[in-house]
């Protein structure tokens, strides 16, 4: 079967042949939001140094967010102190240690629309902030 979207009250439905996902625009950040918020950010560069299907943003030379091209939902990874990215993964299912990182201080964010776009941007500001200083210093 093939994908089709209908409206219904200002949200889309997206039915697959397995599942029905809700599409509620103020809770999911799309790929093209996330870049766009991160090289908004002073200083902020793009790269592709894992190859093609892994953005890093980076202040200053050190990364503060990595973005998954791959995957089947949009997901990235931010940096984070250690006590919080434990007490938000123990609050958020949507919050696990970050993939292929320092579990310590990385957490892989998992965009399922579980949290509003604030929220997920304020994670990103929290990321940003934490590598930024680190270069003032």
């Amino acid at each position: 079967m093939q994908e089709c979207i209908a409206v219904f009250f200002a949200n889309y439905f997206i039915v697959t042949p397995n599942r029905v996902y809700i599409w509620d625009s103020s809770l999911f950040m799309q790929i093209e939001e996330i870049r766009e918020y991160c090289l908004g950010k002073p200083g902020a560069e793009e790269t592709l140094p894992f190859g093609p299907d892994t953005l890093v943003f980076k202040v200053g030379g050190k990364a503060f967010l990595l973005l998954s091209l791959d995957k089947e939902d949009v997901q990235f990874n931010v940096k984070c102190d250690p006590d919080l990215a434990m007490e938000l993964r123990e609050n958020y299912h949507c919050v696990i240690p970050g993939y292929h990182m320092n579990k310590k201080h990385w957490n892989t964010i998992i965009v399922d629309g579980s949290v509003k776009k604030s929220q997920l941007r304020e994670w990103i500001d929290h990321s940003y902030d934490l590598v930024s200083s680190k270069r003032k210093k």
